[in-house]
């Protein structure tokens, strides 16, 4: 038979992950050969452009949706495990794609409705090919984001702490010196949780503070008293405060409000998720697709017809 569409696969994930209870997605892939009765050319087809197994990759979809609509759920990194809604529906089979369906259609409304004085390129018949493109690549990132951000929640705060003195060094803070990011001892940090020398005698330096809040957390205009405070103490006039949540109006207005002598920056979580992607800080490329255009230079030089 052919390779099996991703609707064709998440009934039978699902019930595997029911009779398992947690699984993996690469324990799903040997069972799910099985069950579509596959020939060895079509466990290992790869996509014409290289870029990974074809099954695997539809494993992965069937999966997303049914996380997506709530069918199935994450308890941890890479594990996968059947919701009470999921359990339920594995009663009635036949339904199943049906609810995915109306799930996704009514969150893509919901989207679609929040924008305001934009005009929409999802119409295939109002955008070029290139619009189309550039539009999914913008939500596929925006999807991982949110992937991130609870991939760090899941992580403990002294990792969080690690991880953000990672990332400004990704940035390019601290160049080529040695050892140049430091984690603070959580015991007598100062409320400093990070520092980042920006030289070899260390002179100058910028002071970090991390908070691992949930994503509809806020922080208040203490919090960042709090570390404008804790940067004086320091002798510091650098400071960034990042998080995995937001920040309440009056902590920005505080932090674009202060006097020249101290220079801070606020990272919340969705420019924290947007800066690990673009630089690359526990990510992987998993797709690289190469739009070519005609060379004009190159055709120019020929003669044109006369005729």
């Amino acid at each position: 038979m052919a390779i099996p569409k991703h609707y064709e696969i998440r009934i039978p994930a699902m019930e595997l992950i029911k009779r398992n209870q947690t699984m993996k997605l690469k324990e799903l892939e040997a069972p799910l050969f099985d069950h579509f009765k596959l020939t060895e050319e079509e466990k290992t087809r790869m996509y014409n452009s290289g870029n990974g197994p074809v099954f695997y990759d539809r494993i992965s979809w069937a999966l997303s949706y049914c996380n997506l609509s709530g069918l199935i759920n994450k308890p941890k990194r890479g594990v996968y495990e059947l919701t009470d809604k999921g359990l339920e529906l594995l009663n009635t089979p036949e339904k199943i794609n049906k609810y995915i369906d109306q799930v996704l259609a009514k969150r893509d409304a919901e989207k679609k409705s929040k924008k305001e004085n934009t005009t929409s390129i999802d119409d295939s018949t109002e955008s070029t090919p290139q619009e189309r493109l550039y539009n999914s690549f913008d939500s596929i990132r925006k999807t991982i984001f949110d992937e991130i951000l609870d991939t760090i929640l899941s992580k403990s705060p002294l990792e969080f702490e690690k991880l953000v003195v990672q990332l400004l060094q990704k940035m390019g803070y601290g160049g080529e010196i040695k050892n140049a990011g430091l984690v603070t001892k959580a015991s007598n940090d100062g409320g400093i949780d990070g520092i980042i020398k920006e030289d070899v005698l260390g002179l100058g330096r910028i002071h970090i503070q991390a908070k691992r809040y949930a994503k509809d957390n806020s922080v208040g205009r203490a919090e960042i008293q709090g570390f404008v405070g804790a940067l004086a103490v320091a002798q510091s006039n650098k400071g960034v405060f990042i998080t995995t949540s937001k920040y309440s109006k009056g902590a920005l207005e505080y932090a674009e409000n202060l006097n020249g002598s101290t220079t801070l920056v606020l990272i919340d979580g969705n420019k924290l998720a947007e800066y690990m992607y673009d630089f690359g800080l526990g990510m992987q490329v998993e797709q690289t697709i190469e739009i070519k255009k005609l060379d004009a230079d190159y055709w120019d030089e020929m003669s044109d017809r006369t005729d």
